[in-house]
């Protein structure tokens, strides 16, 4: 099974799971936070994972130092998650927007190719796919607010592009942080993905912003 087929079977996967977890607060259970809790303290634990088994890595260069507070930062991810899930629909809204902008830059960066972002850290990402993944991304956000409330809603298209643009650079710092450490993947639990550190990268700046707002 290609590596293509891989992403796409899990990720659909990934999107039923969410669509039970929306189902569920349907019907009075707190789902859609504690699915987010337990992605984040997963995530908190494939980061311990790989740094546990890659120590010669953690010791050159202060590696030691940028992996102890990226291990911080996931922390402060755990608190915005279990903060922000008492508010579901907008877990939702941001799963929406990060995941049409991944997968938006992602096609489109293969389709259309050109120049890369920063091929240092990810020799994938070009500047075409980070365009197309914001557009689509909002475009996400604003029909997340026509199904929801049949009007159009303009201060979505700026959560769009705020939120997509900002997943984009948490995938970077993900990337910089395996480059760094001289590894691939955070773990390998979710074929052709990698771990869920690897998959929900896109949340890294997203939820301690989105908690910083709320408050």
């Amino acid at each position: 099974m290609s590596n293509t087929t891989q992403r796409i079977i899990v990720g659909s996967v990934l999107a039923l799971v969410a669509a039970l977890a929306a189902l569920g607060e349907y019907f009075g259970l707190p789902a859609v936070r504690w699915l987010g809790v337990a992605v984040v303290v997963m995530m908190i634990v494939e980061m311990a994972a790989m740094m546990s088994r890659n120590r010669a890595a953690l010791r050159q260069n202060r590696n030691g130092i940028v992996c102890s507070v990226f291990m911080a930062w996931l922390v402060l991810m755990l608190f915005s998650i279990y903060s922000v899930g008492t508010r579901p629909w907008i877990i939702l809204l941001l799963l929406l927007i990060i995941a049409a902008a991944d997968i938006g830059a992602w096609f489109f960066g293969h389709l259309l190719g050109g120049d890369k972002m920063w091929a240092r850290l990810s020799a994938n990402k070009t500047w075409s796919g980070q365009i197309a993944g914001i557009l689509c991304g909002t475009a996400a956000a604003v029909m997340y607010g026509l199904l929801g409330t049949d009007t159009f809603m303009p201060q979505l298209m700026w959560i769009g592009i705020s939120v997509a643009l900002m997943s984009q650079y948490g995938d970077l710092t993900a990337s910089w942080i395996k480059r760094r450490m001289g590894v691939k993947d955070f773990g390998n639990i979710l074929p052709g993905h990698g771990g869920l550190l690897d998959r929900f990268d896109g949340w890294i700046y997203v939820l301690p912003i989105i908690w910083l707002v709320m408050l």
